[in-house]
């Protein structure tokens, strides 16, 4: 009857933040006893604001049994640099950790492409001169951290409304092959009346090529002689971007 529980038991246990102490005819408590009831009860009764990136990681990675997961979370922010760039990492890199399960390494992913629809969502459909930092933000979103170049169209319709967002192409790391005939033969098929040209740089710096510059007036000479207007061509980098149109390129 008495004694210590069977080892299921115990890890059961363990998981849920109730394994006995010392003295009490059970192993000694873990250092993280209840912890995960603790910040899971915070994050729904104070919000995700009350909590570090750290923790909302924590709380993702709470799919892996039996474990301390703080210090997991904290190198892959290290590591990756930011919680975007955790949520979006490739799942090769993550795998690569001890300690990463199959079901840890789907809970960020899952996350991550939650967060980026939602960004869609935000602009998709909408005037883009009246939400114009919540394009920039979803362009960010969506391929500051690839690691490889993606070249996108944003398609517009007669009142500038978003109608379409397609990636054309996805190149190496410093180079995509862009076909001006294919970008505006799809923007007649969409019915666009104009244009906004998206590409990453993996580099991390947005500053525009000469090859991006020249292809850029390849594509608006195609889209003019059809009557398709490019409004902008963006350049992401990582935490910033340049706007051909602003910088005078355009």
């Amino acid at each position: 009857m008495g004694g210590k529980p069977k080892a299921a038991t115990a890890d059961r246990l363990l998981d849920a933040g109730e394994y006995g102490g010392a003295g009490d005819g059970t192993a000694e408590q873990p250092h993280y006893h209840g912890h995960r009831e603790r910040l899971r009860a915070r994050f729904l009764g104070q919000g995700a604001e009350a909590l570090q990136d750290y923790e909302l990681l924590e709380l993702l990675l709470f799919v892996i049994p039996r474990r301390d997961v703080k210090p997991l979370a904290k190198q892959l922010l290290r590591d990756f640099g930011g919680l975007w760039a955790v949520v979006n990492a490739p799942v090769e890199r993550l795998q690569s950790y001890a300690q990463m399960t199959e079901g840890a390494v789907s809970a960020l992913k899952v996350a991550g492409a939650v967060a980026l629809r939602m960004a869609r969502q935000e602009v998709l459909n909408k005037p883009v001169l009246s939400s114009w930092q919540k394009l920039l933000d979803y362009c960010a979103a969506a391929m500051a951290h690839q690691e490889v170049e993606q070249f996108r169209l944003l398609f517009l319709d007669r009142k500038n409304t978003l109608i379409a967002d397609e990636v054309q192409q996805r190149g190496t790391v410093d180079h995509t092959p862009v076909y001006p005939r294919e970008v505006v033969r799809r923007a007649l098929e969409l019915g666009a009346s104009a244009l906004i040209l998206v590409h990453n740089h993996p580099s991390g710096d947005p500053t525009p090529s000469r090859a991006d510059i020249d292809m850029t007036k390849q594509i608006v000479a195609a889209a003019q002689a059809l009557g398709v207007v490019v409004h902008d061509h963006l350049v992401i980098g990582k935490g910033r971007h340049v706007s051909f149109k602003s910088a005078g390129l355009l």
